[in-house]
């Protein structure tokens, strides 16, 4: 071992200084710059993995919300749905008496235009009557030409209107 320490020209004396400083950059180091650096990458580690933790919990927060925002929405179409049917009754309802109504008040229109009419026709057959009455008396007048007097024109009308009612 000898020859192969003067082959490559290894002294020991500044060999173990050299191990020695090599040792004491080393403590130095590890103490003042791997120790810190390690702590640093240790906190970011716990960092990153607080992270990932409070992503899952918001993924199933998110979840949750999500679940909790459907449910909500499936339970206003139901509403809207029920409200539509209540609303959709009701129309038919007012519908139906509205109808009822029209039919009501139709009904009083006929029925009044029925007593319009026979209103009408009892005062055309009275002016009927009355201008036929003024006929026969003209008429029997000219023929028996005799002057009728008030009481011989009501007389005769009173017959003629007995003997035409309509």
């Amino acid at each position: 071992m000898g020859e192969i320490f003067k082959v490559f020209g290894l002294q020991w004396g500044p060999f173990l200084a050299q191990v020695i400083i090599i040792l004491i950059v080393y403590l130095i180091l590890s103490k003042y710059a791997f120790g810190p650096v390690t702590a640093m990458l240790e906190a970011r580690r716990k960092r990153i993995a607080e992270g990932e933790e409070g992503l899952k919990k918001i993924k199933a927060d998110l979840s949750k919300a999500e679940d909790r925002v459907q449910e909500m929405l499936d339970k206003a179409n139901k509403d809207a749905e029920r409200l539509i049917s209540e609303a959709r009754e009701s129309a038919e309802t007012v519908r139906e008496q509205k109808t009822q109504s029209a039919i009501a008040e139709a009904n009083q229109i006929v029925e009044k235009a029925r007593e319009a009419s026979k209103l009408e026709h009892d005062r055309v057959m009275s002016e009927l009557k009355s201008d036929f009455g003024r006929l026969v008396i003209g008429a029997t007048s000219k023929v028996s030409g005799k002057v009728l007097d008030d009481s011989d024109q009501k007389r005769i009308n009173e017959e003629v209107a007995g003997q035409v009612s309509l």
